[in-house]
């Protein structure tokens, strides 16, 4: 069959470790019988330099026409002075908006191979690790009202803070200098929605969901926590508990293997699954999938563009080809595709082979791009 993939390679080493993802795809179309059409768009800092913002039109209209996005990374510190809605990453947040992507599926394993570069002892990993993270991707702080203003003699200009002069006489803070805000909103229809994907997926897994709020302080938590109790009563077979989440962010590294699948907000999600990824060893190996409504999604590697290591060829580009196995997987329902992708990178690391950032003693360091040709090799 013919697919059509829109290519987004972004910034720094995006355009490195997309190229070997393409390999692999490359080689499962050969393999499979099945003809991958990509269709190269710019986002990001590369479309900020080129067209003067980080998302064109084009590239969104293009997304919409694809079966599937790959994307790469995207930003870099020398557009840091750009104001925030045209910085890079406004891109990323600009696509999960425009293509109605509101669940980040975040898998954190540990291949039994790569073990010995976690910085967790192995009596406290206990054995293979493999929890997934599910993550609300549209709403909450991240796309709540926000702003900037400035109190002169107790009066705000901003019409949104009217009632900020009262609060701060109340908690004698001093009616005069800057102040930001960012603002958390979450609609129960936003909750029921991650939440019924996260029992979906745990009763595909091991029928365990934890959900991770902060009840005790946020009313947003409170809601959040009333809502995802509510969309249980329709899972009886899953179990529910619910934590903190600083609590959680203890219990990642005091014992991950008590969870399978934790769902949670949009910035806490964010935290959550960065600290995961360091469980595993390394943030290279993590891909990660944004889906919508239907088979439609965008997949990247949860890291950045790693600036300093573009051209270097020191990038891991692992998490980049297992996010084109998701791809596979979830929106083109290639599964037997993709499991000869993790297949191909299972293999690579029995044979010993390593990028710097998992390396440890005794195996054989490669490059980015052998990575990529030895995977190709083995799928």
């Amino acid at each position: 069959m013919d697919y059509k993939i829109a290519v987004i390679k972004g910034d720094g080493i995006g355009p490195e470790i997309v190229d070997q993802a393409l390999k692999a795809l490359d080689r499962i179309g050969e393999k499979f019988g099945h003809k991958f059409n990509y269709e190269y768009l710019l986002a990001g800092g590369a479309a900020l330099d080129k067209h003067g913002e980080p998302l064109p039109k084009k590239t969104v209209k293009a997304c919409k026409e694809s079966d599937a996005v790959l994307l790469g990374a995207v930003g870099d510190p020398k557009w840091d002075k750009e104001p925030g809605s045209n910085r890079p990453e406004a891109a990323i947040l600009g696509l999960r908006e425009q293509l109605g992507l509101f669940a980040n599926l975040r898998p954190a394993m540990i291949f039994s191979e790569l073990a010995d570069a976690s910085p967790l002892k192995a009596e406290i990993l206990g054995g293979a690790l493999d929890i997934c993270i599910v993550r609300e991707l549209t709403g909450g702080i991240y796309f709540g009202p926000r702003g900037t203003d400035t109190i002169k003699n107790g009066k705000l200009a901003d019409l949104a803070l009217r009632n900020f002069p009262k609060f701060a006489k109340s908690q004698n803070i001093e009616p005069e200098g800057r102040i930001a805000y960012d603002v958390e909103i979450y609609h129960e229809y936003e909750i029921r929605r991650i939440a019924r994907l996260a029992f979906e997926m745990a009763m595909k897994r091991g029928k365990h969901v934890t959900s991770v709020d902060k009840a005790n302080v946020l009313d947003s938590s409170r809601l959040w926590r009333q809502v995802v109790t509510e969309v249980h009563e329709d899972y009886p077979d899953v179990s529910l508990d619910h934590l903190y989440v600083d609590n959680t962010t203890q219990q990642l590294i005091k014992n991950p293997g008590q969870f399978d699948v934790l769902v949670t907000s949009n910035m806490f999600g964010d935290i959550i699954s960065d600290e995961a990824s360091q469980i595993t060893g390394s943030i290279g190996m993590l891909p990660s999938a944004s889906l919508g409504e239907g088979s439609f999604g965008l997949y990247e590697p949860i890291h950045g563009s790693a600036p300093k290591y573009t051209g270097l060829d020191r990038a891991n580009p692992i998490a980049t080809i297992l996010s084109a196995a998701m791809l596979l997987r979830y929106s083109l329902d290639l599964g037997a595709e993709a499991d000869a992708i993790e297949k191909a990178v299972n293999d690579f690391l029995i044979r010993g082979y390593r990028t710097p950032d998992i390396l440890t003693e005794g195996k054989t360091p490669v490059g980015t791009q052998e990575t990529g040709d030895l995977i190709h090799s083995f799928i």
